[in-house]
């Protein structure tokens, strides 16, 4: 045996691994040893693995899931790359600790009012937004309203107030749109309530936002949303739901990102190849188009699903879907962004870094 090699014993005792997390990391092709004996099985490893093994662990501590971890250990010196992966990590525990925060502050109120309901006082807020702003957020957002009767939480658009900002947020499972409304006042920034508001009601504050006001006068909490412009007032109950945790699918790390006019992108979807997959969303049968991404930022709609050329990426998306994203986007500059094959694709409108919508991937099968 050669004297620079530790057992896994040794390494497991130097680097603050257990022996039983250095034969899974070795399976997951993160860390193999330098040497397998053939007669034994055992593990022996070189004494330059010592450094990355304790940087698996410091990294296994704080959480950092396993492609983030072979990434990080696989990164060329001096590219930069690992300290990348480990900022985006970073920021996600901070926004994390603020949903924390958020939640708990919410599960407070909750606590008193279950316990005091007599003297529970009301959580229901008033914020004056700018009509024409709520308007286009709700149009950025309502083609992603579920209309399936077994998913009711989903069947309208969650209004968060949280601090100075308005999140109107729609899905439905294979799709996400989020839109956000800038709440000016110095009350605001400490106003924390969510509503999910139902599709009639929806739709009715929409075409009243086209009466002419220029500002909207909002009630949301207590179970009631309440508005008024140019006026005129309207009123209904919230949705007695919770809505599933948005926050976490909008934390995105994309890898690939390209800029292309809507028009020019809308043009090329429609006219553009598919693929005709006999199940896709809901159970029914769908076009998927393929986008291509080129290693300079370029975006076309690809004719074959193959593999994309190096440093490229392809990735397909309900066609329909993509459309009613790309409409929803207004006819400005677009940015559609996605961090690989099976990975959720963005599509953002310049300028608007607080609007955009999410889709998610579609596996085309061989043949297709």
């Amino acid at each position: 045996m050669e004297s620079g090699l530790r057992s896994i014993g040794e390494l497991a005792r130097d680097s603050g691994l257990g022996v039983s997390a250095l034969r899974f990391y070795d399976g997951a092709g993160v860390l193999g040893p330098a040497w397998v004996d053939p007669r034994t099985g055992y593990r022996w490893y070189g004494a330059d693995q010592l450094a990355d093994a304790r940087l698996l662990c410091r990294l296994r501590r704080v959480g950092l899931p396993l492609a983030d971890i072979r990434a990080v250990l696989g990164a060329a010196p001096g590219s930069g790359a690992a300290h990348r992966v480990v900022d985006a990590h970073l920021r996600r525990l901070e926004d994390g600790l603020a949903d924390a925060r958020r939640e708990l502050s919410l599960i407070r109120d909750l606590i008193d009012q279950r316990e005091n309901p007599m003297t529970a006082a009301s959580t229901a807020y008033d914020l004056t937004v700018p009509a024409r702003e709520l308007a286009a957020a709700l149009d950025a957002v309502r083609f992603a309203v579920s209309a399936d009767p077994e998913l009711p939480m989903l069947s309208g658009v969650l209004f968060d107030l949280d601090g100075g900002l308005l999140r109107l947020v729609a899905t439905d499972r294979y799709r996400l749109a989020l839109a956000e409304v800038p709440v000016p006042g110095e009350r605001s920034t400490e106003a924390s309530v969510a509503a999910i508001v139902p599709t009639a009601l929806v739709d009715a504050l929409r075409a009243l936002l086209g009466s002419g006001g220029d500002q909207a006068r909002l009630t949301l909490g207590d179970g009631l949303v309440r508005a008024e412009t140019g006026g005129h007032r309207i009123e209904g109950a919230a949705l007695g739901h919770d809505y599933p945790d948005y926050r976490s699918l909008v934390r995105l790390d994309p890898v690939h990102r390209a800029g292309v006019p809507a028009a020019d992108l809308r043009e090329a979807v429609e006219s553009g190849v598919t693929r005709t997959l006999p199940s896709g969303p809901h159970g029914t049968a769908c076009e998927a188009t393929v986008l291509a991404f080129d290693p300079d930022g370029r975006l076309t709609v690809a004719a074959e699903a193959a593999e994309p050329a190096p440093g490229g990426l392809r990735v397909a998306v309900n066609r329909d879907f993509l459309l009613d994203a790309v409409r929803a986007g207004g006819p400005e500059q677009l940015v559609l962004e996605v961090g690989g094959p099976i990975a959720p694709l963005a599509v953002r409108t310049e300028g608007r870094a607080g609007t955009f919508s999410i889709l998610m991937p579609i596996r085309v099968p061989d043949g297709v």
